[in-house]
């Protein structure tokens, strides 16, 4: 049994953005990356779902390194929290 992963699930659904291969594997990697540093183990948790929707939405502005994506992330949680 595999687990679907919500960021492949939120890409399959991406209309009117085309992600090459490569792409898909650089948003899963950066968000299996974060998902990790924000020791998060599932991955229905409404978070996971927010950081896979923040990872979409930072590709389709350009970005495509995984660990640019997954520092992003983490400093955008860390201000939240303060």
């Amino acid at each position: 049994m595999g687990v679907v992963l919500p960021i492949r699930s939120l890409l399959v659904v991406e209309e009117k953005t085309f992600f090459s291969p490569e792409d898909i594997t650089a948003l899963a990697t950066a968000f299996e990356d974060t998902l990790r540093t924000l020791r998060l183990s599932d991955r229905n948790d409404p978070i996971a779902l927010m950081v896979a929707k923040r990872i979409i939405e930072l590709a389709k502005q350009g970005e495509r390194n995984p660990e640019r994506l997954r520092a992003l992330i983490i400093s955008q949680f860390q201000k939240r929290l303060r």
